[in-house]
């Protein structure tokens, strides 16, 4: 087969396989933790997440993708034009082809229901707890809740 035939039928089969892939122009959003389900597979317009590679955004259409979220604000752009931010300590998310959305969260918040004081206080408690750390197990626990407590504290102001 000459390499002309070769390349249209491989533009043909790749054009056949972008039209079926199944894209859908809506977003359904399911987002959970432990402690509430905020979203069940409802439509929105854009959600921000911040993850270990970066924050970014998603829309309709987004490429399908898996990550892991870091410590920080969730932010839920709804089709009504309303904004709401959550603050997440760590968990997952899944980009599906159909559009579809999953945001697992450890433990999430709104942010309209953190406390900054505590928030600071808290922050100032598992630093001082990372100072005085003795064994390695207990620096790495101390660091990690410190990391989230940072982000918790910027989050809430």
């Amino acid at each position: 087969m000459s390499f002309v035939k070769n390349a249209r039928l491989l533009a043909t089969r790749g054009a056949r396989m972008v039209q079926s892939r199944g894209y859908a122009d809506e977003m359904k959003l399911t987002f959970a933790a432990a402690n509430k389900t905020f979203y069940d597979n409802a439509d929105v317009r854009q959600i921000d997440v911040p993850s270990f590679s970066g924050s970014f955004g998603i829309l309709a259409k987004h490429v399908p993708t898996l990550a892991v979220l870091k410590p920080g604000v969730v932010q839920v752009y709804e089709n009504d034009g309303k904004t709401t931010k959550y603050f997440v300590s760590s968990g997952t998310i899944s980009v599906n082809e159909d559009s579809s959305v999953q945001v697992l969260a450890e433990e999430a918040h709104n942010i309209a229901d953190i406390d900054v004081a505590e928030a600071r206080q808290l922050l100032s408690q598992y630093q001082s707890a990372l100072t005085s750390a003795s064994s390695d197990q207990a620096k790495a626990e101390a660091a990690i809740a410190v990391e989230c407590c940072e982000a918790l504290v910027k989050a809430a102001e």
